[in-house]
């Protein structure tokens, strides 16, 4: 039972403090729900949701009332800060000090739930580049404190997107004791979690993909550190500038400013002032179109390693012991100590000049931790408003090795040390069928490299890329979710709570079913590194012998239970036929690729895999992101390559 729900019942017995609070008694409702006036719209939906799951949980709908009522009543929830709340909580403080702050008390007479919002009620709505966004705020407080309230206190569970995915506990009396509830997270910037499910809209569907409810439930999509800013930051100058201004960009060994690759990745002149004020322009013209951004990006573009400037200027900014390291121009490749204490006094003077600009803001300069300068600087040190994005991909494993043989967790510690805020960036790459969609459950290991990103100084997340693969994969997108919230939550109570809600009396046999394939994943990993290597050894004819007997006694067990708990458990058979499928057909691709094609039989039976594919794509479309695995599909990337017809056409 969740912690704070059995301290609710304990208060309710012998010891009472005071009086208690009924919210909901045999199945009637008699408090409402006061949300304070001119609320902005995401606020105002979470009271209209808290409503909602009030009834899904008694039975019962509280009134909702837009502001103070006349007559107070004698009995509410209140939703939001409003005056009136100093008055009837005299001995709570209502000063929030820290940014996303959510505050959830009860007297006895009493409830409020609240927190930190800031917003500005003449830009509720701004143009961004993937459409419209609605109800924007600089912080949400209110509507994460309404979200954490439904968790912890009505204990709904939100285990993947959609109704199947809804985990009510019914109970026609809500009762509680008095108590008051403070938090605010660590992790500002968490929206980049699943970039697929940030939010573009009021309706809370967001990007490409589905789940953008689940996301903003599980209070991950409105953070306070919202940000565009975690990729490359120059990608327009070559073909805004580069006829009027070639000075702006880097001069290569040669004597030209021609980048040496995709001028799309052309460097500039770090140490050129009027490259800083031309940042600083954009800079304006950006708070112009989006008053609500706050973080403005200065790293280079990508191509790490090719056509950084060689003026006289920059290079007196490199340190020469710094990491040596390979770097590539036109014509010319050469060992050249790393460039962070370039690219970090670069940012540290921008964003002086733009705390100049605009003194009263709190606006920040993000700056990417990335390939020739992921290694922390030798003596720079980021300023207080320069965010370090970075690139370290201990995603999998905190014992992860690098390039040029670094550790990246450690180099993200080292950056800790000098950097007041990170932004925690990793490329998943695809290690053990991440992007295929296979069973890619790391939980221990995920949650120790949280834990590991948030004691260094995390302040955001950024992960590229969560897929949305939920029926193979959904178990770890729930903990990540929560360890997003708080890093420092102990996560295998997360998921024991996650496999009692999901799957009821078969708890115990998807607990081992998810053991047996973080266990398979891991050894793939370890014992067959390489992305195509293994799979054929970890995923054999023993192993899903084991794992189908798992769900087939899990289906027994629930088949006299609510009919929600099968349901769940065939959902996760459709995720593990699948990958008895990939399975089969990557030893058939095998040996198609092995014989350039003349294996025809290979070529039939691959065939064969892909038509069963097609098949769960039809029958079970929020199972997989299928669009991505699927050839012929608009956006297919990963899977495709797979196909006899697009073998090595990735």
């Amino acid at each position: 039972m969740n912690i704070r729900i059995l301290l609710a019942l304990v208060l309710c017995g012998v010891g009472r403090l005071s009086a208690e609070m009924l919210l909901v008694q045999d199945g009637q409702a008699p408090v409402p729900i006061v949300v304070f006036a001119e609320a902005p719209p995401l606020t105002r939906q979470a009271a209209d949701e808290l409503a909602d799951y009030i009834e899904k949980v008694s039975g019962a709908r509280p009134e909702v009332l837009d502001g103070l009522p006349d007559p107070i009543p004698e009995h509410a929830i209140w939703v939001g800060y409003q005056p009136k709340l100093v008055e009837l909580f005299p001995d709570i403080d209502f000063d929030f000090q820290h940014p996303e702050e959510i505050l959830i008390a009860c007297d006895g007479r009493n409830l409020a739930i609240l927190g930190r919002d800031i917003w500005d009620p003449e830009n509720l709505m701004i143009q961004r580049p993937h459409g419209k966004l609605m109800g924007v705020q600089m912080e949400y407080g209110t509507a994460n404190a309404v979200a954490t309230f439904m968790r912890d206190w009505l204990d709904v569970r939100w285990l993947w997107p959609g109704a199947l995915g809804e985990d009510i506990v019914e109970r026609q009396t809500i009762v509680f004791q008095p108590f008051e509830y403070r938090y605010h997270p660590q992790i500002r910037f968490r929206s980049g979690l699943f970039s697929y499910m940030r939010r573009q809209h009021n309706s809370g569907r967001a990007g490409p993909g589905s789940g953008g409810a689940w996301w903003r439930l599980q209070r991950g999509a409105m953070g306070s550190f919202e940000m565009n800013a975690a990729g490359h930051g120059f990608g327009s100058w070559w073909g805004r500038y580069h006829e009027s201004h070639p000075e702006y960009f880097a001069l290569q060994p040669d004597g030209t400013r021609q980048p040496p690759g995709d001028p799309g990745n052309a460097k500039i002149c770090h140490s050129n002032p009027a490259v800083w004020q031309q940042w600083l322009d954009n800079v304006a013209e950006q708070i112009e179109q989006d008053p609500f951004q706050t973080v403005f990006n200065a790293s280079p573009n990508d191509g790490y390693h090719t056509g950084h400037c060689v003026c006289d200027a920059c290079r007196a900014w490199d340190h020469p012991d710094g990491q040596l390291l390979h770097f590539t121009w036109r014509g010319l490749s050469a060992q050249y100590p790393a460039l962070s204490d370039r690219h970090v006094k670069f940012a540290n003077i921008v964003a002086r000049m733009l705390k100049e600009k605009y003194p009263d803001q709190d606006y920040f300069v993000a700056m990417l931790a990335y390939g020739n300068w992921r290694p922390p600087p030798v003596v720079e040190r980021p300023d207080d408003n320069v965010l370090i994005v970075n690139v370290a991909n201990f995603f999998w494993n905190v014992d992860n090795p690098g390039r040029n043989d670094s550790v990246p967790a450690v180099q993200y510690a080292e950056w800790g040390k000098m950097a007041n805020r990170q932004i925690w960036r990793p490329n998943t790459g695809d290690p053990a069928g991440w992007q295929k969609g296979l069973p890619d459950v790391p939980f221990g290991r995920r949650a120790e490299a949280f834990r590991h990103a948030a004691t260094n100084n995390c302040v955001g997340i950024y992960v590229d890329l969560v897929w949305n693969h939920w029926s193979t994969q959904g178990p770890i997108y729930y903990l990540m979710a929560h360890l997003a919230w708080n890093p420092f939550d102990d996560w295998q109570a997360i998921m024991d709570d996650y496999y009692r809600r999901a799957f009821g009396p078969a708890a115990a046999e998807l607990k081992e079913y998810w053991g047996l394939m973080e266990q398979a994943r891991n050894r793939k990993v370890d014992e067959y590194p390489g992305e195509g290597n293994g799979y054929a050894e970890v995923y054999d004819q023993a192993f899903f012998d084991k794992v189908y007997g798992l769900l087939d006694r899990a289906a027994q067990k629930t088949a006299d239970a609510p009919a929600k708990y099968a349901e769940r458990i065939a959902f996760v058979r459709v995720g593990l036929d699948y990958t008895r499928v990939m399975a089969d057909l990557r030893q058939y691709m095998a040996r198609v690729s092995e014989s350039n094609g003349r294996d025809t039989e290979a070529d039939h039976l691959a065939r064969e895999q892909w038509a069963k594919i097609e098949q769960l794509k039809v029958d079970h479309p929020d199972a997989i992101l299928w669009r991505i695995i699927v050839p012929g599909s608009r956006t297919m990337r990963r899977g495709g390559g797979m196909h006899p017809d697009y073998l090595g056409k990735r």
